[in-house]
């Protein structure tokens, strides 16, 4: 399933420009039109309504009723956004959020704040199912489904929901609903084409309803294509998603997922600030490989380095990756008022990342455990190995190493929920076990400067004794339940709604480092996390247009498991340091709404207390790791929407979000060195975010503009280093034909992202202390995703 197509379709420029402005002067001279609506949950177009209910803000704002902060998309929203969009994409203009892509398409994954919490600190799931990495509960947005088979989704930027299955969630969580099968059958092609030769192209198959009246199934294929923005390299993504349900009755019902990606990436450089001031903004891995010293027997043969470009050559900097996640949910009614449901999941990863160039000698490192280093007199692991052929162990060589990590994660949730009275009780529980296992192989480089296999499965360098070689070889085995339990209390004639929840999650990471060159001694560790984490809820109804609302609630998330890798063995046992604590957070959220068949409003008020607040962060040219406990953190602020229902074919949606976040205490570095971060702002918190977007829609034709402001930000936690702010301006308009024959829908998008090609950047880690050095402690760098240029792109779907 390897995807080696190029796109063979390129548009130019002027030409996409030239379309858009025919698109805006058409769209603003047509008539209005009803609209139509979405009853069935199908895969819908731009002039649909998802069955969420009023048509508010163009379907990225719909009527809330939740006692907590809530935000909702749909996928009015989503089909009007680049095809090739990921999950966060989709965010962007909500006011907790802030959303950024690695490029104009998507491809390359993106990052995502919510409040002020890293996107490992937000619980993630798709259709129930967690997908947060196992072990450092990283999010990959890129992998999970392509937009079109995406009907909702949904953000809780606070209380994580008391039935969601996460064990690393202190700041809310969001979720994916996939679409369910169409009622009807039908075929969906569409092309997606723009610049950089990127390109998609998806197809969708739904059955309808069976012979049986019941049962419906669809299956879609995409395959998408881009070369990087800045210097050489590309994006290639093959994914398959296929749904069923079938429903026995009202009550009754079954239906299951499965989502297959396989993806392979070059990786865009994250420059730091002295490089883009001395390189600029393009900077990049090199474009030519220095080659290999011609082996000479006998002879200490020493590969050059790369002689221009940041972090080695292009071809050596990649992210291959595949993943399936497969899901049921079973809903059954038991009784009159007792309903139970059952969600069995499997989730499969494998893949690698970072930059996979280095410079290895030959002598060392190369021999397994119980062999005895003649320098030291000490068993470690030493040896010698011939890389070149030269028949010599004298040589340094250019290698590609990896960072490979394979998951296996089967789980389960199940759930009943009872009536009585007046009040709603939701109780059941969540188990999964996760195998996770990463590896440091080692492959040999050829003369043109690929890796004999970038996926590290063929062609690994052995030892002597014939394994491989490994700068790391880990295996954690992480075992997860919750119980969970909530009552809901109507009271007051249904005006006053009360919610009284419990979570009681457990972690259990066994944890085995295997003798590896980077820690010769092997060690096995056992750490178990458990927190008792109460939520309250209240909702009351002040009349048929206003409600206000409150929730308060506690949250964990438990250490990340690479903080358990190369520690010291003292007497036999590894030392794990005494600042690797769970991260725990109060949030308490005020709010009210306003839902009228006009308007729809939401003003909430939050703040958020932190307790051992882990900062952690993933370098993507180092393929380094890193953990920092921060102590205590306070977060403050308040978030506004407001979305109107369509009048005379125009639609607004306005956010606007204001976050103050605050260390409370100076952070120890070192047995000689503090940092003055008492009182300093929490990197990566622009303290103001605002969006806005305002469209125009007939019965035929939308065009709508976007902008998203983001504040200035820090990126050190001694505030030494600001982020600038910036705005970003996009155009996105649409036309559907007439049905012509056995065509229908035939539907033309255009999407414009970045329109006054702003220059932008966003810090790639949160845990940088100071870009300063102090008389006691050195700088440390700072290194930014880089905001891409102006990017358009033209899409084509029609149904048959």
């Amino acid at each position: 399933m390897k995807q080696t197509a190029k796109s063979s379709a390129l548009m130019p420029r002027m030409s996409m420009v030239a379309i858009a402005c025919q698109l805006v002067c058409m769209s603003m001279s047509s008539a209005y039109a009803a609209e139509a609506t979405q009853t069935n949950n199908d895969p819908i177009d731009s002039k649909q309504v998802t069955i969420t209910g009023k048509k508010v803000g163009m379907g990225l704002m719909v009527q809330e009723n939740a006692p907590k902060a809530r935000s909702t998309i749909t996928a009015e929203e989503i089909s009007k956004q680049r095809p090739t969009g990921n999950a966060y994409e989709a965010l962007e203009l909500m006011p907790a959020v802030n959303s950024y892509n690695y490029d104009a398409t998507g491809l390359f994954g993106g990052g995502l704040t919510l409040r002020g919490f890293n996107s490992d600190q937000i619980g993630a799931t798709i259709n129930g199912v967690p997908v947060n990495d196992s072990g450092n509960f990283a999010v990959y947005p890129q992998e999970f489904i392509d937009p079109e088979n995406t009907c909702t989704q949904f953000v809780t930027q606070g209380s994580t929901d008391v039935d969601s299955p996460q064990i690393g969630a202190t700041g809310g969580n969001f979720g994916i609903t996939t679409c369910d099968p169409s009622k009807e059958r039908r075929f969906r092609v569409a092309q997606t084409i723009g610049e950089l030769n990127m390109y998609k192209t998806y197809m969708r198959y739904d059955t309808g309803l069976w012979g049986d009246g019941k049962s419906r199934f669809f299956i879609s294929a995409s395959q998408a294509h881009t070369d990087k923005w800045k210097g050489l390299g590309q994006a290639n993504r093959d994914h398959v998603d296929m749904g069923y349900r079938t429903d026995m009755d009202r009550f009754n019902s079954i239906s299951a997922t499965v989502l297959m990606n396989r993806a392979k990436n070059n990786n865009i450089y994250n420059p730091s600030l002295p490089e883009l001031n001395a390189k600029g903004y393009t900077y990049d891995y090199a474009t030519t490989f220095p080659g290999h010293a011609t082996p000479t027997p006998g002879k200490a043969d020493v590969d050059a380095a790369t002689p221009s470009g940041a972090g080695g050559y292009y071809q050596l900097s990649q992210n291959p990756f595949q993943n399936v996640i497969a899901s049921a949910t079973a809903k059954f009614r038991v009784g009159e008022d007792t309903d139970i449901k059952i969600v069995p999941y499997y989730w499969y990863g494998f893949g690698n990342g970072g930059t996979q160039q280095k410079t290895k000698t030959e002598t060392g490192t190369f021999l397994p455990v119980g062999v005895i280093d003649p320098k030291t007199g000490k068993t470690g692991l030493v040896g010698a190995v011939d890389l070149n052929g030269d028949g010599d162990v004298k040589d340094t060589v250019i290698v590609a190493t990896g960072s490979v990590t394979r998951t296996n994660r089967p789980g389960v949730t199940a759930s009943v929920t009872h009536n009585f009275d007046n009040h709603q009780v939701l109780a059941g529980f969540w188990f999964e076990r996760a195998a996770h296992e990463q590896f440091g192989p080692m492959s040999l480089v050829s003369n043109d400067g690929t890796a004999k296999d970038i996926w590290f499965t063929n062609g690994r360098v052995l030892r002597q004794d014939g394994t491989p070689y490994q700068s790391r070889d880990v295996k954690t085995i992480s075992t997860a339940y919750q119980f969970f339990a909530q009552d809901t209390i109507n009271l007051m004639n249904d005006k006053l709604s009360v919610n009284l929840g419990l979570r009681a999650p457990t972690m259990k990471r066994d944890f085995t480092n295997y003798a590896n060159e980077a820690a010769p001694i092997g060690y096995t560790l056992s750490r178990k996390y458990s927190e008792l984490l109460p939520q309250l809820g209240a909702r009351y109804q002040i009349d048929n247009d206003n409600q206000v609302f409150a929730s308060l609630a506690k949250n964990m998330k438990a250490p990340p498991n690479f903080v358990y890798q190369n520690l010291p063995v003292v007497n036999g046992s590894p030392v794990l340091a005494n600042n690797v604590k769970t991260e725990t957070s109060w949030d308490l959220d005020v709010g009210y709404r306003l839902q009228s068949d006009k308007l729809t409003a939401q003003l909430t008020a939050y703040q958020i207390n932190f307790r051992d607040r882990q900062a952690t962060a993933y370098d993507p040219n180092t393929q380094v790791s890193s953990y920092t406990n921060i102590g205590t953190v306070k977060t403050h602020g308040f978030e506004a929407e407001l979305g109107n229902t369509p009048i005379n074919g125009w639609s607004f949606y306005g956010s606007f979000g204001y976050a103050k976040s605050e260390i409370q205490s100076d952070l120890v570095v070192s047995a000689t060195a503090t940092l003055p971060t008492a009182g300093k702002n929490m990197t990566l918190v622009p303290e103001r975010k605002a969006g806005l977007s305002v469209q125009y829609e007939t019965g035929v034709w939308y065009t709508r503009l976007k902008a998203k402001y983001t504040s200035s930000q820090w990126a050190t936690m001694v505030n030494d280093e600001l982020v600038p702010a910036y705005t970003l301006l996009g155009l996105d308009a649409g036309y559907q034909f007439p049905n012509y024959g056995w065509m229908k829908k035939p539907t033309l998008r255009l999407n414009v992202s970045n329109l006054t090609n702003k220059q932008y950047r966003n810090p790639s880690s949160f845990n940088v202390t100071n870009a300063v050095a102090t008389p006691t402690y050195a700088k440390q760098n700072v290194y930014y995703y880089v905001g891409a240029p102006r990017f358009t792109s033209v899409t084509f779907s029609v149904d048959y």
